[in-house]
């Protein structure tokens, strides 16, 4: 397979691996394929982040800023099929187990409980209240793909942190079963240059990548502590919750 075959169908599995867009179908992919998409998830988080900033952006002086947040917040869930959503749901229903075999049994069961419920509650409280703070101005646009580039760091840095926890086959098995620091490392430095051409604030700009840090570094000991490996619910969790802290440290600044 040519170099260039192989970045397409990364790209292709990048696209397929982050969102339900139906271009998977176009070729038949691996796990090797999903981790070297990976490279490219910060690219499809900005271009996802672009999506619900824009519509923010776009219909926020025409809507009240909470109702164009929401929209834009329901787009965003529909195109992703609100993955790290149901990841950060499963892992605040699944950490309060006793065991880790517990833990893991929690979250593979789909339905929520009240941990999971209130988490998902918070979780979009914040984001359409961060979302509407911006409403109708440019900043929703920059804000939201700064946010979306660096909350898809989480996978492969995890991937090369932690081993796999689940038994059977899941969405982060492909990243575990293939890690790559160099990979890991073209993710941050993709990352962070996407986040540096969004956010103009000298003050701003660090402050994001401080708090990307912290969020998956106890992220990453909460997950070691708890379960002694990592899994796609707690990468969709923390890419959940990476996106929560950027969009609100950028707010908090403006």
């Amino acid at each position: 397979m040519t170099a260039l075959a192989k970045a397409g169908r990364a790209g292709v599995a990048a696209l397929s691996f982050l969102t339900v867009l139906p271009v998977g179908r176009l070729v038949a992919l691996d796990g090797e394929d999903v981790a070297r998409g990976s490279v490219l998830f910060p690219v499809v988080g900005a271009l996802i982040g672009a999506l619900t900033g824009g519509i923010a952006w776009g219909i926020g002086d025409d809507l009240p800023p909470m109702l164009a947040a929401a929209l834009a917040v329901a787009a965003g869930a529909m195109v992703t099929g609100a993955l790290h959503l149901d990841g950060l749901a499963d892992c605040a229903d699944g950490f309060g187990a006793r065991t880790p075999e517990d833990r893991l049994r929690v979250m593979r069961d789909h339905t929520n409980g009240t941990y999971g419920g209130t988490a998902l509650l918070l979780d979009l409280i914040i984001r359409v209240s961060a979302l509407a703070a911006l409403a109708g101005t440019r900043d929703a646009l920059l804000f939201s793909v700064a946010a979306g580039a660096l909350s898809r760091t989480v996978g492969p840095l995890l991937a090369i942190a932690l081993p796999y926890a689940q038994a059977k086959p899941g969405a982060g098995e492909a990243l575990n079963s293939f890690p790559s620091q160099p990979r890991a490392a073209a993710v941050l430095v993709i990352s962070g240059l996407v986040t540096f051409f969004c956010v103009d604030d000298s003050t701003a700009y660090p402050l994001c990548l401080v708090a990307t840090a912290v969020v998956i570094a106890l992220v990453g000991w909460t997950a070691k502590k708890r379960l002694g490996r990592v899994t796609g619910d707690v990468m969709g969790a923390c890419s959940e919750l990476v996106e929560l802290a950027v969009l609100t440290v950028l707010v908090a600044t403006l």
